[in-house]
């Protein structure tokens, strides 16, 4: 299994041809499938709030109606993973990505994501 970023999600949705040949091929055969975490809906609707992005439809339905179809594994936030994003190095600044960082390692999964910084995280999986 593999947690999409945030960012993995939206090119997804809308612009696949964003995604490396080699996260592509990835998530296509990645046993047990794609995970994506709760905190990237949070994320995604203080973007479109922001207008930073917009939306086929208000964010609970876009983001549920993203499930299903691309057979995406829904990975909630819990207590734990918010304190181990706390405890994380202060590599990267961004909650949404510390609480994905959190995410991962909690679960043992390897990020597919093209942000280098999140590569810098050590006992964490990058693949782009």
């Amino acid at each position: 299994m593999m947690l999409l970023d945030t960012c993995v999600l939206l090119w997804l949705a809308g612009d696949p041809s964003a995604i490396s040949k080699k996260a592509t091929q990835l998530m296509s055969t990645v046993p047990l499938g794609l995970c994506i975490s709760a905190i990237s809906a949070f994320e995604i609707g203080q973007k479109a709030a922001a207008g930073k992005l917009s939306l086929s439809r208000p964010v609970d339905e876009w983001f549920a109606g993203m499930l299903q179809p691309h057979a995406l594994h829904e990975l909630p936030i819990s207590g734990l993973i918010a304190a181990r994003a706390t405890l994380l190095p202060g590599i990267h600044r961004d909650p949404f990505d510390r609480l994905l960082i959190a995410t991962a390692q909690q679960h043992n999964l390897g990020i597919l994501t093209p942000d280098t910084t999140i590569a810098k995280y050590p006992n964490l999986k990058v693949v782009w």
